[in-house]
Order: C-alpha cells, then structure tokens, then sequence
C-alpha cells in the first residue's frame, strides 16, 4: 500500500468497528497504539497528524447486528453497482444509506467490509516527509479457505485486479495473491489458510504500525488482550503481531 490515503477505486482510507465495552476498548487502543518517543497515534485515536483512520464506536442497538470485525472503507466507482454484485455473488448486505453513499457487506467467507465512492483529492488529508512515521492502515490481509474463489469475489465487487504471491507450503507451492487498486499499487492481499497463515480468522486483518512494538505488545497483555500469533526478526525483536483485543477483534501490528 505505497500511497497512503489515495483518493481511487480500490483505495483504503479508514476503518471502524462498532464494540461492547466501549471504555474498555477505548482505553486498550489508546495504551496499545500511542508507544514510542513519537507515537504514530493520539490518545483519542486519532493519527499523528489529527486524522481520524480509525473509528471505535459503542456497540449501540443501530448495530448489534454487526459482525466484531475491523471493517475497512473501500473506495469503489458505484456503491449501488458493487452492492448489486455483492449480493450476485454469494455476499450479504448489512447497512446501505439510501442515497447510495455507503454500505456495509459481507462477503461469502462473513467477512465484513464498507464501501465508499471514491472520495474528493481535497478531503484527503496532506501527508508530508515520511508517510511510514503517520500513523494510518499500512496494509490490509484477509485469509480464507479458497482465496482464489474469493479473489474473484472482491475484483468483481471492489475493482480490484489480482497479482499473484508465490508461496510455498509443506513442499506444495501454490499463489496468495495481492488486490490492486485503480493505480496498479497493491491495496490488500487474500491468502489461502495454510502455511504461514494457517489459523487466522477469516476476517479483514487491518495492519497498523506503532512506533514501539515490543512495548505494544506488553500492553496488549496487560490491558486484557491477547497476542494471537508474532513474528522476530534476527535480533529477536518482534517485527509484526496479530492481536485479538479484550472482546474478541483482531487487527495486527508492525513497528513503524
């Protein structure tokens, strides 16, 4: 995901979820992101630069219904035509504003996903020196059973074209793939659940970078969460962790 905040088809802006424990959730995301001398994120969630990528709302009657999942704001060319799809395809619809500004989808694995229209250059907000030091969604994996089935779920709905990964498991090599948006860069990748991703959940695994991983990950534990899955790099400092939080929703962390 090299252009952060992107305004086009494909492209990744935002994320929210909808929580029971709302304070309690609140809190765990504001100890487990705001690590480092120059945290990526604010106490209230916001990113460094005052920008709101993530959204944590309480688990009000209005969305009960909705899955604990992180669920990304994916730009599309018509949300009425995508939902349209969707629903084709073997995808369930949750939420749809009426003037077709929005909706809320499942896709046929139940994972839950938001779209968008494309939104305006001048809403976007202006990123200046290193994008890596802002904090914001660094990257997007969901994993499934048959990634391929749902590769064509997501190029037909979102717009996305494919790139595959080559990978190799237990000797059998076989391709995940990377979800391109409408400049050609990857947005988001869907691979199959085997070999390195064997266990996750099927849902849309946002990744967010935080400016002390090691510390993140002490807090994740001491605020009640739970380190799912991690990954050392040769000095045997963490460089990447899936986490699930106090009432069950995963997201993954990477030091930025």
């Amino acid at each position: 995901m090299s252009h952060t905040f992107a305004p086009h088809v494909g492209g990744i802006l935002s994320a929210d979820i909808a929580v029971p424990e709302h304070e309690r959730e609140v809190r765990f995301y504001s100890r487990v992101l705001t690590t480092g001398e120059s945290p990526l994120w604010r106490e209230d969630l916001m990113n460094n630069l005052g920008s709101p990528i993530i959204g944590l709302g309480a688990r009000q009657a209005e969305y009960a219904h909705l899955p604990l999942q992180w669920m990304p704001h994916i730009q599309v060319a018509d949300v009425a035509a995508s939902v349209k799809l969707a629903l084709e395809l073997g995808g369930s619809e949750l939420m749809l504003d009426q003037a077709n500004q929005w909706a809320v989808l499942l896709d046929p694995n139940g994972a839950a996903f938001g779209i968008i229209p494309v939104v305006p250059a001048e809403a976007v907000p202006p990123i200046g020196g290193d994008a890596a030091r802002v904090g914001h969604i660094a990257w997007l994996d969901l994993t499934v059973p048959d990634a391929s089935a749902t590769r064509d779920f997501y190029r037909q709905v979102v717009g996305w074209t494919a790139q595959d990964v080559e990978m190799e498991d237990a000797g059998e090599r076989y391709a995940d793939f990377n979800m391109c948006g409408e400049d050609g860069d990857p947005a988001a990748g869907i691979c199959h659940a085997r070999g390195v991703n064997a266990g996750l959940p099927p849902v849309w695994m946002m990744v967010l970078p935080v400016g002390d991983l090691a510390e993140s990950l002490r807090r994740v534990e001491q605020e009640g969460g739970e380190i799912l899955k991690s990954s050392r790099g040769n000095d045997g400092e963490p460089t990447s962790a899936v986490i699930q939080d106090p009432v069950g929703a995963c997201i993954a962390l990477v030091q930025g």
